[in-house]
């Protein structure tokens, strides 16, 4: 583990990696930031795709192992550093960074996952990270963030998903309009989730809907799908629900839907 001098908030380094804070800073440096141990030690599992670790002394001391094995050099901060690199109010002390993990779409067209997501104008990061961490959990391949979609690599986004930015390929900016058409001319299948969908989940599975490669298409929090773009999918798909609830919140949907997938296939 090589430790430097004491890092200020005023230091050049910290100066620079704050500016990651925001997506203007991460696109134009091709950097983001991974704060905390679950996010540190998943990015570390691939030392050399992070090129320095920010740590406060007291950080640094917890997780000396984690740091001494890495290879990549750790900087030293005070906690006031430290809080500017952060998006939480109780700071963990512990930030790498990261370079950025995007993949083109031809990537995924390629070699189509069995399990895909895609967003189109999803909004909040929260809902970014949570979805990506389900769709780890369930076995997915890629997940492809459609032009005007919030940026998994925010540090909501990034914490909300406990890691799991670093199993997945990540697709930013893609053309749905384009990607999905593409998609199933690699021989996938295109799924909307749409609460007044025409085909219920169970049915759906019951009837081999599912099998892969499924790319599960999920809207903006408050409008959902666009309709240009689920006039594209194969089959609009709603949940079931037998009690009284409106409807369910989307990184609640995501869940089911992704791990009647996983089930299924």
């Amino acid at each position: 583990m090589r430790m430097s001098e004491l890092l200020t908030e005023r230091s050049a380094r910290i100066v620079a990696a704050r500016k990651l804070v925001r997506r203007t800073g991460r696109d134009a440096a091709g950097l983001f930031l991974a704060e905390g141990r679950q996010a540190v030690v998943e990015a570390l599992a691939d030392p050399a795709g992070v090129r320095e670790v920010f740590a406060t002394e007291s950080a640094a001391a917890a997780h000396r192992e984690l740091l001494a094995t890495s290879g990549v050099p750790v900087r030293l901060v005070t906690e006031k550093a430290a809080a500017g690199l952060s998006e939480t109010v109780t700071p963990q002390g512990l930030v790498a960074v990261c370079a950025l993990r995007d993949v083109p779409t031809a990537d995924v067209l390629a070699a189509p996952p069995g399990l895909a997501v895609a967003f189109a104008e999803l909004a909040d990061p929260g809902n970014a990270g949570t979805v990506l961490r389900t769709a780890d959990a369930c076995g997915a391949g890629a997940v492809v963030f459609g032009a005007g979609s919030a940026d998994p690599y925010g540090g909501k986004a990034v914490r909300s998903s406990a890691g799991s930015i670093f199993h997945l390929d990540v697709v930013r900016g893609a053309p749905l309009e384009s990607f999905l058409p593409a998609w199933q001319a690699a021989g996938g299948t295109v799924l909307a989730a749409d609460g007044g969908g025409e085909v219920a989940l169970d049915r759906l599975a019951a009837d081999g809907g599912l099998s892969g490669p499924v790319l599960w298409l999920f809207g903006n929090e408050a409008r959902g799908v666009p309709n240009e773009l689920a006039a594209l999918a194969d089959n609009r798909v709603r949940i079931p629900m037998r009690g009284r609830a409106e409807s369910l919140n989307l990184a609640a949907a995501a869940a089911i839907c992704l791990y009647a997938t996983q089930l299924a296939q």
